[in-house]
């Protein structure tokens, strides 16, 4: 979760998910990347494992 006070809540997990779609679309390595990165909390960790690595999902499908 953001440290700064001038973020709305939850745009860590949105910048994380931005981040993502720029190329790393259904890469797990890359989604534990994005939780460090954006210093998720391990509810929008667990939330992108579900949804973001469907291996069904396609890169240009939304959340």
């Amino acid at each position: 979760m953001s440290d700064h006070a001038l973020l709305p809540h939850g745009e860590d997990l949105r910048r994380a998910v931005r981040w993502l779609a720029q190329g790393y679309a259904n890469d797990p390595h890359a989604i534990e990347e994005a939780c460090l990165r954006f210093d998720l909390s391990p509810l929008d960790g667990e939330f992108l494992m579900r949804h973001w690595s469907r291996p069904d999902r396609h890169p240009d499908e939304p959340i």
